[in-house]
């Protein structure tokens, strides 16, 4: 099997360090591994098959200095703007991360059990998009029951970790708490959010737009037709909580058809990656606690509306750091692997 030469931009961030897990885990077929980073972070090494990798300075030609034929982006919108272009006239396959290029109509907008045939449109700019971490766990979800049932309507609140905004943002989680034990809580900072978020809960991520919603709500709405390729009403409340890792959202999805719980149930159990964790009884559900560094999506409070035939509510859960970014990303990287070897 061919091995590749892989770039990881931001490999000592949040979501590179998952990627490296990932890419280790699966045994990804890398021939070098090119980590980069900003200047700052020169001097600093990240592990990879027990291996310490220092850190390479990203800059407009490392591309094309160490030959790489992956890069998988994970440092910012604004580094994904400058540098992506370079990696791409490298001769490399972007795998981006933020949200950059993600409504840009000729970049594909992967989630891999949704709709991998998007990732052979690759080749119009050289880069793939990794969807929002909210809408990839949602659409794994979807998808099978949009096939059978024809979704017309969707509705979701999320209950977003904290991680979701950055290694500062679960520090900033950490020390507030610490500060409640300590009766500090009133003096303590808030940097990552505008509001406390140690017991506490805030109902905004990203900024307000003019419609109402938060730029995050509108993320999911937007990429959620590009992904499905299909124009699905979708309205979000996207709520971020006091849990390190792990988001968790609460669906109502409305069908053109009739939909029985066990039947969709039955559905979900059958769908790549998907987990059912739905036992009332024994009070297993999906919680964050049950999805960190799990690479599958949870799903359960699998029940009918109790007014409608035509709709159904569950509840989601999965690691946003891992199926929200870091898994997806590698699993784009091995289709795109599997397509480039069926050439």
């Amino acid at each position: 099997m061919k091995k590749y030469n892989v770039a990881v931009v931001g490999a000592n961030g949040a979501v590179g360090e998952e990627i490296l897990r990932v890419l280790e885990e699966i045994d990804f077929p890398i021939n070098k591994l090119i980590p980069l980073a900003s200047a700052r972070s020169v001097g600093k090494t990240v592990e990879y098959n027990g291996e310490e990798h220092a850190i390479i300075e990203l800059t407009n030609d490392v591309f094309a200095q160490h030959e790489v034929e992956i890069a998988l982006f994970s440092a910012g919108g604004s580094v994904s703007a400058e540098f992506a272009p370079d990696a791409v006239r490298a001769g490399a396959v972007v795998i981006d991360n933020t949200s950059h290029f993600r409504m840009q109509d000729d970049v594909p907008l992967v989630v891999p059990e949704v709709n991998p045939q998007d990732i052979a449109l690759w080749q119009q700019t050289g880069v793939i998009a990794n969807p929002n971490c909210s809408t990839i766990q949602m659409v794994q979800a979807l998808k099978p029951l949009d096939d059978a049932y024809d979704i017309t309507r969707v509705d979701v609140a999320t209950y977003q970790a904290t991680s979701g905004a950055g290694k500062s943002a679960m520090e900033e989680l950490v020390t507030q708490m610490q500060a409640f034990f300590a009766f500090t809580l009133d003096e303590a900072e808030h940097k990552a959010f505008n509001q406390q978020i140690a017991l506490n809960v805030i109902p905004q991520i990203d900024i307000f737009m003019d419609n109402g919603y938060t730029k995050e709500e509108m993320k999911m709405v937007n990429e959620t037709s590009k992904i499905m390729h299909k124009n699905i009403p979708l309205s979000a409340t996207c709520v971020r909580v006091p849990v390190l890792r792990g988001h968790s959202e609460a669906l109502t999805v409305t069908f053109d058809s009739e939909v029985e719980a066990d039947e969709a149930r039955a559905l979900l159990a059958k769908a790549p990656n998907i987990v059912i964790l739905d036992n009332p009884d024994e009070a297993l559900y999906p919680m964050p606690a049950t999805c960190v560094d799990k690479n599958e999506t949870f799903v359960g409070r699998i029940r009918n509306d109790n007014f409608s035939k035509n709709m159904l509510h569950f509840f989601v859960v999965a690691d946003n750091l891992r199926v929200g970014a870091a898994t997806n990303a590698v699993r784009i990287a091995q289709k795109w692997v599997e397509m480039e070897g069926d050439k």
